[in-house]
């Protein structure tokens, strides 16, 4: 089954009101993105990503001309590069989201886009209106650091007690029986 991410203009990240400028990016292969590249990165408007893979292709077909690969060596770079642009479409638009200030909102598991939608916005105003219990920042906030132990407040758990033998694992106590 695809899973989507739900994105939101962080202005509106939790609005009732802006719910139609809220974006569903499935994830997983695209296969128009793998067979037009570059036309499917102009339809999405990814100019970045787009100027990145200009970049990429030319200095990789430079490359490997320059290195003695001939047609066929070409051939087999741009066919390597059209996959990976195929499986890599999907991150491709969640990070064009990322740097436009973006926020993830949540992860749908849904057989279709509507089916997400219908999910999504569902578990969205189950809150009665209140602030939806689901978003949650700093679960979708990347780029910072991990929290740590020495920060008063944080729950972590306890590392489980060393044996008394101080063995772990399998081995036999030390003058145990076999």
């Amino acid at each position: 089954m695809p899973v989507y991410t739900v994105h939101a203009p962080s202005a509106y990240a939790a609005d009732f009101r802006a719910t139609d400028k809220f974006v569903f990016v499935r994830d997983g292969f695209h296969f128009w993105a793998m067979v037009l590249g570059p036309l499917w990165l102009v339809w999405k408007r990814l100019w970045l990503a787009l100027l990145g893979w200009l970049i990429l292709v030319i200095g990789l077909e430079f490359a490997v001309l320059r290195l003695g690969g001939g047609r066929l060596g070409v051939v087999v770079v741009d066919i390597i590069l059209a996959i990976l642009m195929g499986l890599e479409a999907s991150t491709l638009q969640r990070w064009s989201y990322s740097r436009r200030k973006w926020r993830q909102l949540d992860v749908v598991v849904a057989d279709d886009e509507e089916a997400a939608e219908r999910r999504f916005f569902d578990r969205w105003t189950a809150s009665n209106g209140k602030r939806w219990t689901g978003f949650d920042p700093l679960s979708v906030d990347r780029g910072g650091p991990p929290p740590t132990r020495d920060i008063p407040g944080q729950r972590f758990s306890e590392p489980p007690p060393l044996p008394q033998g101080a063995i772990i694992g399998l081995f036999p106590e030390p003058g145990g029986s076999r």
